[in-house]
Parts: structure tokens; sequence; C-alpha cells
């Protein structure tokens, strides 16, 4: 079934911020950024996600916090931790992987 467009200016606009790549995170964001800033970023932004787990499961403790924000952070930083070990396997593969090609 062919869903109808309500107001084809807002999808052409769309299109065209899609094929420019600006609209999209990660895409198009920094141009000029080096493979170790881009790494860089994701460790901050991924050690603030876990501090702040960690600090939603202490203002649990105290009863400061409600369950659902406790819940939300918790599995985000569990989500966030389960990305990094997936990313390290990945790459600690595709060094061995390059470590077994033949000079």
């Amino acid at each position: 079934m062919v869903d109808k467009i309500a107001n084809p200016a807002v999808a052409a606009s769309a299109y065209a911020n899609t094929a420019k790549g600006g609209s999209l995170p990660g895409i198009g964001q920094e141009q000029d950024a080096s493979f170790g800033d881009v790494l860089k970023n994701m460790a901050v932004s991924t050690i603030q996600t876990l501090r702040a787990g960690e600090t939603a499961s202490a203002r649990a403790v105290t009863g400061s916090a409600s369950l659902p924000e406790v819940v939300q952070a918790v599995n985000a930083a569990e989500l966030t931790l389960q990305t990094v070990v997936a990313v390290r396997d990945r790459l600690i593969g595709a060094y061995q992987e390059i470590m077994r090609m033949p000079i």
C-alpha cells in the first residue's frame, strides 16, 4: 500500500536534505575530523552515558530519582557498553586478520 504525501514541499525538502547528507546525524557533521577525533568524541560520549547511568542508580538508592528515569539511564548505559564491547571485538578481529596477512 502506498502512503499519500500530505505536503509535497516537505517531502521535497526532506529529499534535498537527505541527498546532501546535512540532516542525518553523523553524516556531514565534521568533514575535516580525523579518525582519532571521531574515536575520542565517541569515547567521551560513552563515558558520559555510563556516568549518567551510575548517577541515576545512586539517586535511586537515595530515593531522589523516579523509576523510569533510572531504568532509562541504566538501559542507555548497558546499550552503550554492549556497543563498545562489540566495536572492540571487531577491532581486535580486524587487527588479527591484518597480522595474519603475508607480507
